[in-house]
């Protein structure tokens, strides 16, 4: 079996522009992708750098060959050695595609080429429906709706603002790490009008993005301490390990780190220096599934918790998530964007989200990654087409 041919998508759904990756076999079967790029500024790099690394690696070999490719990827790529969000998003999103060829090829879910499950479903945290919020009793009654929708875990972003230039329900950061006391007294409001809406059992989870000054979040963080929350994320520029142990030795809540590194080289020294409590790392740019479950093993070793960063960038994004979720022992939590427009979901024949009991997702059992692009609605967003002369 060879690789013969790819389709790459730069879908633009509500705001976000997924990067799709469907790369087709001389056998018939054919395996997706998802590059974790849809937000922010960088879905045409990506794309980019998806076909560049089809064109330049992939095309004509073995499909079954994921970890040989992977590291042809890595070696030949030139820029992947100490590479950021594009060089990965690319590679992860063929590696992702490769292992969902080889499931259905075997007829198996891709968790079962992994080790096997440790269970049968994941607990999920909803993220998202906060977006639209901005005064602190605002942020209460959307927290009561997604308690009400079942969920036992949800997560804000209290220094965050409404971004009013545009209608997609966005969110706009901090400029220049810095705002002012009466930013910062609404920042504690709206954490504590969550608590006080949703009660002690509900997890709430905070998400400052890296925002502010070291010293800052030191500050904050400790007025957070009485809210017992799940975990504070991305405290501080992911790359600045020693200001990101700083927070965790003077802040007692849990730190969570990781959307923003790639490769277990960049996960390594946090680790090291026992800077956080919980990973992050996401599929769709850190390497793919088998570099994240290596990434998973390290951290079992340092005795910290995996919660798969996933931005909700499509169902396909997901459904990977849920086969990693499956298969590592420390799993803490997997993240979920639940109230997307229906036109994010329908890209797949069966999006995973649709299956939520409650708090938790079940995991796919069809093979390879358990979903498929819905052509008619993929189509239009067709961005590039690589194939085998």
């Amino acid at each position: 079996m060879k690789i013969t041919k790819a389709n790459i998508y730069l879908a633009d759904i509500a705001g976000r522009r997924p990067i799709l990756v469907q790369v087709y076999t001389d056998a018939g079967l054919s395996g997706i992708g998802n590059a974790a790029i849809a937000y922010g500024i960088g879905a045409t790099a990506a794309a980019g750098m998806i076909k560049d690394l089809i064109e330049g690696v992939v095309l004509g070999q073995d499909p079954f060959r994921i970890e040989a490719l992977w590291s042809e990827m890595y070696d030949h790529s030139f820029w992947a050695k100490g590479g950021g969000p594009i060089v990965f998003a690319g590679i992860s999103a063929i590696e992702q595609a490769l292992w969902d060829i080889k499931g259905k090829a075997l007829g198996v879910p891709v968790y079962e080429m992994l080790g096997g499950k440790f269970r049968d479903e994941a607990r999920v945290y909803a993220n998202g429906w906060s977006f639209r919020s901005n005064t602190p009793d605002e942020f209460a009654r959307a927290a009561e709706k997604v308690v009400n929708d079942g969920y036992t875990a949800l997560k804000l972003y209290p220094l965050a603002m409404p971004d009013t230039s545009n209608t997609d329900g966005r969110i706009r950061h901090v400029a220049l790490r810095t705002l002012d006391r009466d930013h910062e007294k609404l920042a504690i409001a709206r954490v504590k009008a969550v608590r006080d809406a949703v009660g002690a059992d509900i997890e709430v989870l905070v998400d400052v993005s890296a925002e502010l000054t070291t010293d800052a979040t030191i500050r904050i963080g400790r007025q957070l301490e009485e809210f017992n929350l799940f975990f504070l994320e991305e405290p501080v520029d992911p790359f600045d390990v020693r200001a990101l142990k700083k927070v965790s030795e003077h802040v007692h809540i849990p730190i969570a780190v990781g959307e923003r590194l790639y490769t277990r080289y960049g996960f390594r020294p946090v680790m090291e220096s026992h800077a956080a409590d919980i990973l992050q790392p996401d599929i769709g740019n850190t390497g793919g599934l088998m570099e994240t479950k290596k990434i998973a093993a390290m951290a079992e070793v340092y005795n910290m918790k995996i919660q798969p960063h996933h931005a909700g960038v499509t169902p396909v994004s997901t459904a990977a998530a849920l086969q990693l979720s499956a298969c590592i022992p420390n799993l803490s939590i997997l993240e979920l964007y639940p109230y997307r427009i229906p036109e994010h979901y329908e890209i797949v024949d069966h999006a995973p989200e649709y299956d939520r009991n409650g708090s938790y997702l079940p995991i796919p059992e069809r093979p390879g990654l358990g979903v498929e692009l819905v052509e008619e609605r993929i189509r239009p967003f067709l961005w590039a087409v690589c194939e085998l002369q």
